[in-house]
């Protein structure tokens, strides 16, 4: 009866790999709070350019949403066992995470043919600031495409049943705040940018 109580009045650990992703998390929040306060500060100058975004960046928002969905009803579907479910959720987010990354780039060559040049000697710190900080967050992006890919490698590899939700977990952890982080640049890009 004793052992008990002493379980319930202890405080729940968080498993070490979650605490490292938090630490990752709070980090990459750190890195782009200092860019979007140098592209406050920059913007500031006379020989700031201004430009409207292209319209299929809030396209590959909507994209991004939705994966945001996808994965949080992947993992609700591998905790279900509903592991067919689970496979084409888990595909599905990561085929969204790759188009968003295509819109991406298909923004920046709209850009470009609008004779706003992103890099050499003709370009702008607007732009230039929009590339480098857009650009940061497509590799946050592509690391959770790889981590979904690799999770998707083992549910249809693996002979062994292995349900520890941990890696749904953090990658869906992971995917919502790479969610976050272009929900939050996209409105800073088009209301303060």
């Amino acid at each position: 009866m004793m052992t008990a109580v002493q379980q319930a009045n202890e405080p729940q650990k968080i498993h070490p790999q979650k605490f490292v992703l938090w630490v990752a998390m709070g980090s990459i929040v750190m890195m782009f709070a200092g860019l979007t306060s140098a592209y406050i500060v920059k913007k500031n100058q006379s020989s700031w350019l201004e430009f409207d975004l292209p319209v299929v960046f809030s396209y590959s928002t909507g994209v991004i949403l939705l994966s945001s969905l996808t994965i949080h009803l992947a993992a609700k579907a591998f905790k279900a066992r509903e592991m067919g479910r689970y496979k084409s959720l888990i595909t599905a987010t990561a085929l969204l995470g790759i188009v968003f990354m295509a819109l991406q780039v298909a923004g920046f060559m709209n850009l470009e043919s609008k004779n706003i040049a992103l890099i050499g000697s003709k370009s702008n710190s607007a732009a230039s600031f929009l590339l480098v900080i857009t650009g940061m967050h497509m590799l946050h992006v592509l690391g959770g495409v790889l981590a979904i890919l690799i999770i998707f490698i083992r549910a249809y590899a693996s002979r062994v049943k292995n349900y520890s939700s941990l890696p749904i977990d953090m990658a869906a952890t992971y995917w919502h705040f790479v969610d976050a982080i272009w929900i939050y640049l996209f409105l800073f890009y088009n209301w303060i940018g």
